[in-house]
């Protein structure tokens, strides 16, 4: 009994100690139904305000104890579209896009819900870049009817990357081994503990072309005004600022967000409309300016450390400063 006692007791202080070691934010932890907050106007019908923000995955982020801090991009904007479809009140939606990108499919999700969410409703959509909408954020871009940047935007980036090491040289030094066993000649394509032969580099490749393809694709539907030979000249991994994006042809105009909510307006036909978000609860969007949720991480670490520890090994369509960021 008495080593019982002294167990129950061992055990009660480890837990306390390491509850004390642990320190969750509960408020910055995703959940509760979302709703619905007026950011700016006083009547009228309303406007949607969607955040495109942070590094696009189809992942959420986790704290502490693999609790999840913040549901994905995806899940949220498809389930802010939702709700925005059954709400006959809602006669516009302006996307607010300040991402470098991320991966592939997640940029794809996020154009073909935009779409989506178009054709069921038939009201006007307008993009609005931010500070940074590059590879990724300008894809989402290409969905709405109208583009808008800030005359201090970084858009463009418009190619495909697939992040790589080459870690043999170290390894030998420090006298590591690869002992890697697959299935297939290709099956460790492109791994960071041995040199890529030639023939996986151009396999690779080709996926990195197929990519491009689609994306090169995605701007020439988006961007009318644009032949597909122009896209594909403008679309070798380069950036814009907002002035040369407009004379490229990339966006159709410069201007603040207040702009873009008067050419929401005006493309709904409406005199009077009111801006509104959807948030969690504990948010609290106070204005126009103000971020629907804590932004997924565009910074901390180096560009490798953010990417692979964010979002793994993959074809990325991502802005990738100091890396290069072409096709």
């Amino acid at each position: 009994m008495k080593r019982t006692m002294t167990s129950l007791a061992l055990a009660a202080a480890v837990l306390g100690a390491a509850m004390g070691c642990v320190n969750i934010d509960l408020a910055g932890l995703a959940g509760g139904p979302l709703q619905e907050q007026v950011v700016y106007g006083e009547k009228g019908p309303k406007l949607l305000l969607v955040d495109v923000d942070g590094v696009l995955s189809e992942q959420g982020e986790s704290a502490a104890l693999g609790v999840v801090r913040r549901e994905s991009i995806v899940s949220r904007v498809r389930e802010q579209l939702d709700r925005a479809a059954e709400d006959d009140g809602v006669r516009g939606v302006i996307l607010r896009i300040h991402s470098p990108g991320g991966t592939a499919t997640a940029s794809e999700i996020l154009y073909d819900e935009i779409q989506r969410f178009k054709e069921e409703r038939k009201v006007p959509v307008v993009a609005q870049l931010m500070g940074v909408a590059a590879s990724g954020g300008f894809y989402v871009a290409m969905a709405a009817d109208t583009v808008r940047a800030y005359p201090t935007s970084v858009t463009g980036s418009i190619g495909v990357i697939f992040a790589g090491v080459n870690l043999s040289g170290l390894l030998d030094k420090i006298g590591v081994e690869d002992q890697t066993l697959t299935s297939g000649a290709f099956k460790d394509a492109g791994s960071p503990l041995r040199p890529m032969r030639p023939e996986e580099r151009a396999q690779l490749q080709t996926v990195v072309d197929d990519l491009y393809g689609r994306f090169v694709e995605v701007v020439d539907r988006g961007r009318p005004s644009l032949s597909e030979a122009e896209v594909r000249a403008l679309a070798d991994g380069r950036i814009y600022s907002g002035p040369q994006a407009l004379a490229a042809g990339l966006v159709d105009a410069l201007g603040d967000l207040p702009d873009a909510v008067e050419e929401t307006k005006a493309r709904a036909g409406l005199e009077e409309a009111r801006v509104v978000v959807y948030h969690r609860p504990g948010e609290r969007p106070e204005n126009l300016f103000s971020m629907q949720a804590p932004p997924a991480s565009m910074g901390g670490g180096t560009a490798l450390e953010r990417v692979t520890g964010q979002l793994g090994p993959g074809f990325l369509y991502l802005w990738w400063p100091g890396e290069g960021g072409g096709s």
